[in-house]
């Protein structure tokens, strides 16, 4: 890894810097074969601030020497390895001198490892720990390569990534036991790939004893986590199965935490169950399965461990499995669920039934946020002997993955092959994929595709794809593609809608320009023309299904009927919102912010994410916050907005939906943007982008420049700002996506007029005007008046600008009045009119600060100094007053106890982020620590001050 800086590496450099600044102790721990070692000599390689000592049992009596000695060039760092190992007296010696260093005695840094299979020894017990986790994927490759001299096919590295599970000496011993052809792809690989004697080399002799009570306890618990496929498991089912006390010893191996028993070690836990003689596993799964069909007679879980005590295929219980992960009456986690339909796959003979139940536990694997085990069994479900049906569905399926993590435009082509094979046996499921198609489309910014898949070629429905292929529970996976991901975000209706609500009448400006199409002048030379099928009926019965509904709503809004749109959309969105399943709700949200309805969008996205939590359905969790947060965003609430994004970017992560996580990302991106923090708006838009470039998210990557240039702007710097905003919605072949390029307009105004070039805003605000008269967002109408009024001869600008601010007390957003203020300020101190200007600049002033927009609060405060009149202060705010918003929420985490990388996490951003803001909180209060930080936020929350 020659070149490369791993999170490692990262994670060392962090730490000794952490140790540096505040000193202390850590102890180091992880399962067998996660790196201890190696990251106490990188630890010593990387420490430059003094002397370094490595000690061992033999000799401790250097012990308080080598803490208390501080050389004149720096404190010392001692590490210790494998602590653990060192007898009782020195163990107490070296837990005394641990005590000491944590409490700010000698001053030296002290590094310690210990294992991580066991219980910490009682000497080690209070003092901080580290633990290792795994190596992120990207980490994991590089190693291989490594181990591998660089001849590796990618499909064989990525297979020795998912088996080892992040532990590098397991990743090191399964390339060594590969030979150079098959680790080149040439052979066959073996199966399995890290099999019984790698798991023992690099468990060594940690695993439990012969068979016995603890012996089989450990055999027993294993076996529970294996066949589930859960980090731990019931502690009641596993001690009945055994036979053992309730309130009885357990091996070191294992611990208890609210009724659940897991490994201390993965790694272990694995070892235990591949050691063990096939017999004795499968008499562990025949006691787990009388336990639990004694507690929940003879359900998914009972036939599951039948499943696994069986030493060959068995139809019948293949059948009975298959049919308890289809109940949906069975409380059953989809996770759950994938597991007992791939185990029924495997013990039927027939190619066609295997590839059903693949299928089906693909889906589930889906819904449970598991990509990677959704790839494999589609790949598994697509065999030679998969009827069309089932391969259609792979390809319905697949396209919902790679929408999700993946390029779009492949994500398109397997929706259309997927509606194709599907169209004859299941013209539900290809409805479904012509939406999927659509919305693909419509993520890579083509209109005229995102037309072409909506054509009106929908045949009613016969037989749904969990009839045709396999009967499993009706949670409509493929749902997740049939509404587009982060895209409908902005929407079109709103009064529109209500309007032909009432009397069904067309708009006629708002059939001029499509809000989420561009004109036909705009398209791309080599793109199709729009399709010129028949506009939906608006008047189609409550019947219809709601994938119809979807199809005809989207296709109206693209072709600038919203009257047309109002109907079907409503239909859908009613439907969803009077049902509890997820997919239904994200379904209604997509369709209330395509009407406009805020308020609809939200209820129904938080219903969604509610649901999806509580059936388990990690895919949509990300999904469901992203909704949330545009309808936010659409609201004016950019800090409600943050907040579901953080979030929604964290479930994206840990679901490998990088393409949701990129529209994460860029929220994220146009949130800081208004709170005036440059180095996460480059960061959040760095990140989106790099997504978007990879996988052609058009919507992402506007979003993304928009963020960036409403960050210059809030700098003052709109000559960068109208450069970097003028290509996005200008036309051209280099306007941005279709859906989303107006929303960026008034900043491009204000940006041009700042720069004295007004003369270049003048054709776009006019389409800014099509774009508010369609009622979709309820700030445009006050942004067009601004708009106007920036470009306006002065005897007009003034009249415009008070009607602006009329117009923003119709909707909630502190930020876009407190703008029309600011500029309306500026514009009246230049013509001498001070006292009417210090009204408008500190309302503005206020209001920036209200929204937590410092730097833009910053610029109204500099008007009011121009004007000869200092900005009032600010009432309550204390030393912390003097922070960004960013340094504000660390400096609060921090105050809580919080590591810099728990605040990365807490925060979605990077520790680098962390530290640098952290610096800069410490230099602007003129604090030295930690503890001054923490002694500093408790007063002034005690005196009131904003936090």
């Amino acid at each position: 890894m020659t070149g490369h800086t791993t999170a490692r590496q990262q994670q060392v450099a962090e730490l000794l810097d952490a140790l540096h600044t505040y000193g202390g102790v850590r102890v180091v721990t992880g399962e067998p074969g996660c790196g201890r070692t190696t990251f106490l000599e990188t630890a010593a390689r990387l420490f430059h601030d003094g002397p370094v000592r490595h000690l061992g049992a033999d000799r401790v009596g250097e012990l308080d020497d080598a803490l208390r000695t501080a050389a004149a060039d720096g404190p010392p760092l001692v590490c210790v390895d494998d602590a653990h190992l060192w007898d009782a007296p020195s163990r107490a010696a070296l837990g005394h001198a641990a005590a000491l260093v944590r409490e700010s005695g000698p001053p030296a840094l002290l590094l310690l490892t210990v294992a991580g299979h066991r219980p910490v020894d009682r000497e080690f017990t209070g003092l901080p720990v580290l633990r290792l986790g795994p190596l992120t994927p990207g980490d994991a490759a590089l190693l291989v390569e490594e181990a591998a001299d660089g001849a590796v096919d990618p499909a064989v590295r990525e297979e020795l990534v998912t088996a080892a599970e992040g532990n590098p000496a397991l990743l090191r011993a399964a390339v060594q036991r590969l030979s150079p052809a098959q680790l080149t792809g040439a052979r066959a690989l073996p199966r399995p790939l890290v099999d019984a004697e790698v798991l023992a080399g690099v468990a060594g002799g940690r695993l439990p004893g012969p068979p016995g009570e603890c012996g089989d306890l450990s055999l027993t618990t294993a076996a529970a986590v294996r066949a589930t496929g859960e980090e731990d498991a019931d502690a009641g089912l596993v001690l009945r199965a055994c036979g053992a006390p309730a309130e009885g010893p357990l091996p070191e191996v294992l611990a208890r935490t609210e009724g659940r028993l897991r490994f201390r070690s993965a790694l272990v836990g694995r070892a235990v169950y591949a050691c063990a003689p096939p017999e004795r596993r499968r008499a562990a799964h025949r006691a787990l399965a009388g336990a639990a069909a004694e507690a929940e007679g003879g359900g998914i879980l009972a036939l599951l461990h039948r499943s696994w005590a069986v030493p060959g295929p068995v139809s019948g219980l293949a059948d009975a499995l298959a049919a308890a992960a289809a109940d949906p009456v069975c409380p059953a986690t989809p996770a759950l669920r994938q597991r007992a339909l791939a185990r029924a796959a495997d013990l039927v003979p027939d190619d066609a039934d295997r590839a059903r139940r693949n299928l089906a536990a693909a889906e589930q694997a889906l819904l449970a946020g598991h990509a990677r085990d959704a790839r494999r069994l589609l790949d598994l479900a697509r065999g030679p002997g998969a009827p069309v049906s089932v391969r259609g569905g792979a390809e319905l399926l697949r396209g919902a993955v790679l929408l999700a993590d993946g390029p779009v435009d492949d994500a398109r082509e397997s929706f259309l092959l997927a509606a194709g094979l599907l169209a004859a046996t299941a013209p539900r499921a290809a409805a479904r994929a012509t939406l999927g198609a659509a919305d693909a489309a419509w993520s890579a910014g083509d209109p005229a595709a995102c037309l072409s898949a909506l054509a009106p070629t929908y045949a009613p429905p016969v037989t749904p794809l969990a009839t045709a292929c396999v009967r499993v529970p009706r949670t409509d996976t493929p749902e997740i593609s049939a509404v587009p991901a982060g895209t409908l975000a902005w929407g079109v209706g709103g009064p529109a809608a209500k309007a032909a609500r009432r009397c069904g009448q067309p708009s006629r400006r708002a059939a001029r320009v499509g809000a989420t199409a561009p004109r036909a002048a705009d398209a791309p030379p080599t793109a199709p023309a729009p399709p010129t099928g028949p506009v939906p009926d608006a008047g189609t019965p409550p019947g219809a299904d709601v994938a119809r509904d979807h199809r005809d709503g989207m296709r109206a809004v693209l072709l600038g009927r919203f009257d047309l749109a109002a109907h079907p959309l409503l239909r859908v969105l009613e439907r969803g919102l009077h049902g509890t399943d997820p997919a239904p709700l994200l379904r209604s949200a997509a369709a209330a912010l395509m009407l406009g309805e805020v308020t609809a969008a939200r209820r129904a996205g938080a219903r969604a994410l509610a649901a999806a939590r509580t059936s388990g359905s990690a895919a949509l969790e990300p999904r469901a916050l992203e909704y949330l947060a545009y309808a936010e965003l659409r609201a004016g609430r950019h800090q409600l907005a943050r907040a579901h994004a953080e979030e929604g970017l964290r479930t994206a992560e840990r679901a490998g939906q990088r393409n949701t996580a990129a529209h994460h990302h860029a929220v994220l991106a146009l949130a800081a943007s208004i709170e005036g923090e440059a180095d996460l708006v480059g960061e959040h838009a760095e990140a989106a982008l790099r997504t978007a470039r990879r996988h052609g998210l058009a919507q992402a990557a506007t979003l993304a420049h928009w963020a960036a240039a409403r960050a210059d702007l809030g700098a003052g710097r709109p000559r960068e700002a109208a450069a970097r905003l003028g290509p996005l919605v200008r036309p051209g072949a280099r306007r941005g996506h279709f859906a989303v390029w107006m929303l960026a307009v008034p900043c491009f105004v204000e940006a041009a007029a700042s720069a004295g070039r007004p003369q270049y805003a003048t054709a776009v605000v006019e389409d800014f005007a099509l774009w508010a008269a369609c009622g979709a967002d309820p700030q445009a109408p006050a942004q067009l008046l601004r708009c106007r009024a920036l470009l306006a001869a002065p005897d007009a600008a003034d009249a415009l600008y008070l009607r602006a601010l009329d117009r923003h007390d119709d909707d909630a957003g502190d930020f876009e009045r407190a703008r029309t203020e600011l500029l309306y300020g500026k514009w009246l101190r230049r013509r001498r009119r001070l006292r009417e200007a210090r009204t408008r600049l500190e309302e503005a002033r206020i209001g920036f600060e209200r929204c937590g927009a410092g730097l833009w609060a910053q610029q109204a405060a500099a008007e009011l100094r121009a004007g000869g009149a200092a900005p009032a202060a600010a009432t309550g705010a204390g030393e912390l007053a003097r922070l960004t918003p960013q340094q504000l929420r660390i400096a609060r985490c921090v105050a809580e106890g919080a590591t810099n990388r728990e605040v990365a996490f807490r925060l979605s951003v990077s520790t680098r982020t962390v530290d640098y803001h952290l610096r800069n909180v410490f230099a602007t209060l003129g604090l030295r620590s930690r503890v001054e930080l923490v002694r500093l936020v408790e007063q002034e929350e005690k005196t009131g001050a904003r936090l």
